[in-house]
């Protein structure tokens, strides 16, 4: 989906990009809401749809401009820092407690960071900073579905996503709207469709799996995009911009580790009576022949 979109930038605005984007993608889930009926979509978490919405419009527009004016591989390294983003405002905005070593982690993911953008060495461009803040709106988006997950399908999820942003995304289309010739489109049909499989393939794969399984299989997105710019764009990435990938892969992978033993912890906490909310101590072992004999 990357690649189709940095191929199609050079033909359409990236704002009508992103239009068809949502629209194509909603209509790949038009099978989902035929079989389900409108039973599929109700729901009493319209306002977090909504800002959900708003907060992945923004990510898109932010990643399909980023996408018209620098090379797939730099974009796709700077957008792994939405994980980090999320970790902090899972912190800020559901009470998730950090210490020392998740805090560590993501400092060195803002490291990784500043080893690609390399500010006072060269130039930052305008496109990696909107692309930043695109990352924190995904992480935004990321927490909202968290929250929508507790009571929400991950196909409501996605259609709603569809529903709310195609109008969205329409609105700014209009202002830089240029007719698609006819050859364009079966790219744009292929854009949404990847981007709803990668979309449900992730969320089935978070369903089935712990994230830390899952998360640096993500990563892998880095080497695809980097072969596919070198062969079709012919962009070389440098050697600072997978160094400072890897250090946020890492930092990412070991926040996503220590979110999920928080979590197990937690979970185990609340079904043993009298279990203290610390680290895991080994179960104590009872002798229970010699208590019976006893009794």
């Amino acid at each position: 989906m990357t690649s189709i979109i940095r191929y199609l930038t050079a033909s359409l605005p990236a704002l009508e990009l992103a239009f068809f984007r949502s629209l194509f993608s909603l209509m790949f889930m038009l099978p989902w809401l035929i079989r389900s009926g409108w039973a599929g979509l109700r729901t009493r978490s319209v306002k977090s749809y909504g800002l959900r919405a708003l907060l992945g419009s923004f990510a898109m527009i932010c990643w399909f401009v980023a996408l018209a004016n620098m090379p797939v591989a730099d974009a796709t390294s700077l957008s792994f820092t939405a994980p980090i983003f999320a970790s902090i405002g899972a912190m800020i905005f559901l009470g998730e407690r950090a210490g020392v070593r998740r805090w560590t982690a993501i400092a060195l993911g803002f490291l990784g960071t500043m080893i690609i953008l390399r500010p006072g060495f060269v130039e930052i461009s305008p496109a990696a900073i909107l692309l930043l803040f695109g990352s924190a709106a995904v992480a935004g988006a990321v927490i909202m579905v968290k929250i929508l997950s507790r009571t929400e399908t991950s196909s409501a999820i996605v259609t709603y996503m569809g529903l709310y942003m195609v109008p969205l995304m329409l609105i700014p289309t209009l202002f830089v709207w240029q007719t698609p010739p006819l050859w364009i489109y079966p790219w744009l049909i292929a854009m949404g469709g990847f981007g709803t499989l990668a979309q449900w393939a992730m969320t089935q794969a978070y369903a089935a799996a712990d994230a830390t399984a899952v998360l640096p299989f993500d990563y892998l997105r880095l080497p695809f995009v980097a072969a596919i710019g070198f062969l079709i764009f012919d962009e070389r990435p440098d050697i600072w911009t997978w160094i400072g990938a890897v250090v946020i892969a890492a930092s990412s992978v070991y926040i996503a580790h220590r979110e999920s033993t928080q979590a197990k912890r937690h979970k185990l906490a609340a079904v043993t009576p009298g279990m203290p909310d610390g680290p895991l101590t080994a179960p104590v072992k009872t002798n229970t022949t010699a208590s019976a004999k006893k009794t």
